[in-house]
């Protein structure tokens, strides 16, 4: 199958491709691409076996994922993006949301939710053990006073709707 016929089938949604990737490394299904078989040319899949292995069980629990991003007010904690909205390196996709480690498992991390942030996907596949410093008041601050006064209110504007008890 080619990768215009899995976008077809999907239904035209333009996240096919992790779509794909979940069923491959969630729920256990053996999709192969030209990485696996030197017959195949870039964006074809086969799928070998239509029963899929048995699916790995989650580490991090359903409640645990609601806190994380309930904590991080479902915004990604590398970009900003929020989840729903249009993503800003990418409008013409939404912004989708997954939970990342800050710590990476392969480095000694844990799953407590102290290890975990919220992550938009465009972000979370560029992580890789990757993790950036959150900003001080200070910088952020000379961020706001360089911007334009349009782009001040506009920060005005968003604080006031996150904080509307303190405005």
């Amino acid at each position: 199958m080619k990768s215009d016929e899995l976008r077809e089938v999907a239904g035209g949604i333009s996240e096919w491709a992790r779509r794909v990737r979940e069923l491959r490394t969630e729920e256990g299904y053996l999709i192969l691409t030209h990485n696996d078989r030197a017959n195949l040319k870039p964006g074809e899949y086969l799928l070998e076996v239509a029963k899929p292995a048995p699916a790995f069980e989650r580490a991090i629990s359903k409640e645990t994922r609601a806190f994380v991003l309930d904590r991080n007010g479902f915004t990604c904690q590398q970009c900003g993006a929020v989840a729903g909205e249009p993503h800003p390196y990418d409008p013409g996709r939404k912004t989708r949301l997954h939970i990342g480690h800050v710590i990476d498992k392969s480095m000694g991390g844990s799953d407590e939710p102290g290890n975990l942030r919220a992550l938009c996907s465009v972000c979370n596949e560029g992580a890789r053990n990757l993790t950036l410093d959150r900003p001080s008041a200070a910088k952020l601050l000379i961020q706001v006073r360089r911007a334009t006064a349009a782009d001040q209110l506009a920060v005005l504007d968003w604080l006031k709707s996150k904080f509307p008890d303190r405005a």
